[in-house]
């Protein structure tokens, strides 16, 4: 087990900017009671290895591939988990059409769609929060750093072209001191269908009717103005290399890559930077049982209002998702999202994301409870055998 800031993203193939990175994260290894006792003698399908296939969000792309390369060294690298970060539409679409075993999203799945899933395999889709993150402003201005000062309303005006230039007086006034250059506003947003993109429409649609009634929110909306790239990676390698550029991204993109990024006012009128505690203050709320709610503009004096959970999306019937083929490869995708919840949140902070609250880790648990396979509970089964370890 890797142990003293050895444990990384050592994410093959995964990248941002196009680079594969490193992190040290300073992690204590976690998670063994899932397997201590569980070796795979005498068991020819767990000795004979399990692939776990995902996709979709880019936004907690960095710690779901982080899990997956951990995961894999806990068992002893007999479970793999492959998860492509092609955005919360992509993922929605290939969960609906069965060509993955789990999707994940920051745009909880509709009423319709569940309706739509419960009419087809009889039993219903799950949103099960995996994480919780912040969307931030980032930016590329000559001479600013990190902590520019921005309303909702600027932003919003800024997107729909009522703000043109970086030293806009709406925009010093918020930044005094700050050297504002007369550089134009270069606007940067998704291309793809995107549940970041959903988070930052959403609250734009509650802090500006005219945003709300032009414009509205969703995965992917019409944008008034802007350069559109794809992926949280590629917004934020058309903000590092654009002067002038504003965006937005799951935090964890801008630190990765030293993009400065910005403090929203919130509705409370303090201004607060995302990070871990503004990032959990905004989830101090009642949880529903089914977790589908937003969390932006939050009424928390402390909470940033640009924050969201992430969900993985997952089948209650796991044999009604034909990507899934054998109880084996239920059985462990249980297992692993059970660790995700639990031993897994270990890797959040470090990302910058934060944990996910008892609440939502409870939500979530009931859910994996549901899960079936023939109408056997395996979901259930599998939790209380991990129990008893």
């Amino acid at each position: 087990m890797k142990t003293n800031r050895q444990r990384a993203l050592r994410t093959a193939g995964f990248s941002v900017l196009g680079l594969a990175f490193v992190l040290a994260l300073g992690l204590t290894a976690t998670g063994t009671q899932l397997f201590a006792g569980g070796s795979a003698e005498g068991n020819p399908a767990r000795a004979a290895g399990v692939a776990l296939e995902g996709a979709g969000a880019s936004f907690p792309a960095p710690l779901i591939t982080a899990m997956a390369d951990e995961y894999r060294d806990y068992t002893g690298g007999r479970i793999t988990v492959n998860y492509q970060s092609i955005g919360s539409g992509g993922g929605i679409r290939q969960f609906i059409e069965q060509t993955i075993m789990f999707g994940a999203t920051e745009r909880y799945l509709s009423d319709e769609q569940v309706a739509e899933i419960e009419a087809s395999t009889g039993g219903t889709a799950f949103n099960m929060p995996i994480t919780l993150g912040s969307v931030a402003p980032t930016y590329n201005i000559p001479g600013v750093d990190t902590g520019l000062v921005f309303t909702g309303e600027v932003l919003v005006d800024m997107y729909r072209g009522e703000i043109t230039h970086w030293n806009d007086p709406r925009i010093v006034e918020l930044n005094p001191g700050v050297d504002l250059p007369a550089v134009p506003v270069q606007i940067v947003h998704r291309s793809d269908g995107s549940g970041t993109t959903n988070v930052w429409t959403d609250y734009f649609s509650k802090v500006s009717g005219w945003w709300a009634d032009n414009v509205g929110f969703g995965t992917s909306v019409d944008w008034p103005r802007g350069t559109g790239a794809n992926g949280n990676e590629g917004v934020a390698g058309v903000v590092q290399t654009t002067p002038g550029a504003l965006g937005y991204n799951s935090l964890v993109y801008a630190t990765l890559n030293d993009i400065p990024y910005g403090a929203v006012i919130n509705s409370s009128g303090e201004t607060i930077l995302p990070d871990l505690p503004t990032t959990s203050a905004a989830a101090n709320i009642d949880l529903p049982a089914d977790t589908r709610v937003s969390i932006t503009d939050t009424p928390a004096a402390d909470g940033y209002p640009i924050a969201s959970f992430a969900w993985v999306m997952v089948y209650e019937r796991l044999d009604a998702n034909s990507a899934i083929e054998t109880r084996e490869q239920a059985e462990e995708l249980v297992r692993f999202l059970y660790w995700t919840i639990t031993d897994g949140q270990e890797l959040s902070e470090p990302l910058d994301f934060a944990r996910l609250p008892q609440a939502a880790v409870d939500r979530a648990t009931d859910m994996l409870r549901r899960l079936t396979w023939n109408g056997e509970a395996v979901g259930a089964e599998v939790i209380a055998a991990i129990a008893q370890r």
